[in-house]
């Protein structure tokens, strides 16, 4: 039996103030503090490679919630790197799966990552399903991966009927890319579910994985006519890097123990920004909201003022991500009589 423990989160979101820097989440819709929660409950089955942890909301406890799988970079198997994107998920009210694929740093090949991610998710399925814990929904489930974890989003949703695994309505790759490894790339990403809605978020200046990978996905993924790629850029005047990293947002409340080279970075460089609060969390809250109910579609997809924007600081607006869109070269001859954008 895996082994497991849970304790309880209730900490509040506030804006982040350093060095004469104010960054404040939007106050309201997709990215904001808004939550229906006051707490996450975490368990941990993660002590063998294919092990996860389960973070569900609580203060009030639902009966049933929305799943997320978030899947995280190379090395990143302690879940307090992105530990404040993953408190802002679950206090909105939805149960996260955090996969562990990797024993350490050397182990397994990366070959074997996907399948250790989909033995996860079957089993965390299971565990969901028992009385102690809350009814999953798969209706609206969603995906988001950084990094090696946005390479493997993208490989098992193409092939998601061999793995048996619930077809997501949402995928966000953020920084996708496997470095000098090959496992997990496609040659192509047409075979991705025709009603996905798809984002990807590449950077400037990401000297990790760069940007091939995110733009073979976009453009190779001619059967999924919602789909936006996104680059953001350097923001110099304003203290806003474009580099690999900048999903990490460590929360120590989750801190699993691991001082691996990926956790002892990010507790170094971890700054928690304008780029999460209007770049990643706020794209991925609207994501699913289009994905669910159609609602907030216009700040997901279109190449739309509230797409774009990263907020302001200290009254300055910060630069805008650039927003490409599928070019009639890059549809399929299907697709090309569908809208890329259906709000």
């Amino acid at each position: 039996m895996n082994r497991w423990y849970f304790f309880i989160v209730a900490l509040l979101l506030v804006p982040i103030v350093g060095f004469g820097q104010l960054f404040i989440p939007p106050a309201t819709g997709p990215g904001s503090p808004t939550y229906q929660h006051d707490s996450v409950v975490v368990y941990d089955y993660a002590e063998k490679q294919d092990g996860y942890w389960l973070f569900e909301p609580a203060k009030p406890r639902p009966a049933e919630a929305d799943v997320i799988l978030f899947l995280h970079g190379y090395g990143g198997y302690n879940p307090m790197i992105y530990g404040q994107w993953i408190r802002h998920l679950v206090r909105q009210g939805n149960i996260v799966i955090y996969p562990r694929y990797q024993r350490n740093m050397t182990s397994p090949k990366p070959k074997k990552f996907a399948k250790n991610v989909v033995t996860a998710i079957h089993n965390a399925l299971d565990t969901l399903r028992s009385d102690q814990h809350i009814n999953p929904l798969l209706d609206n489930f969603s995906i988001v991966g950084h990094s090696y974890g946005g390479t493997i989003a993208a490989d098992i949703t193409v092939h998601l009927k061999e793995h048996h695994i619930p077809q997501p309505k949402s995928i966000f790759l953020c920084a996708p890319g496997t470095g000098l490894f090959k496992a997990g790339r496609l040659d192509t990403y047409s075979n991705l579910p025709t009603d996905l809605k798809l984002l990807v978020l590449v950077h400037e200046n990401d000297y990790v994985v760069g940007d091939e990978l995110g733009r073979k996905v976009f453009e190779t993924a001619t059967n999924t006519p919602q789909r936006n790629l996104l680059i953001q850029y350097k923001d110099a005047a304003n203290s806003i890097s474009a580099g690999h990293n900048e999903t990490y947002c460590v929360d120590k409340t989750f801190d699993s123990g691991i001082r691996n080279y990926t956790a002892k970075r990010a507790l170094r460089i971890t700054k928690t920004n304008a780029v999460d609060y209007y770049g990643y969390w706020k794209l991925y809250d609207a994501l699913r909201t289009c994905a669910g109910s159609g609602k907030y579609c216009e700040f997901a997809f279109g190449n739309t003022p509230q797409q774009r924007s990263l907020g302001m600081k200290n009254g300055t607006v910060l630069r805008e991500l650039e927003v490409i869109i599928p070019s009639p070269s890059l549809l399929s001859e299907s697709e090309s009589q569908i809208s890329p954008i259906q709000n």
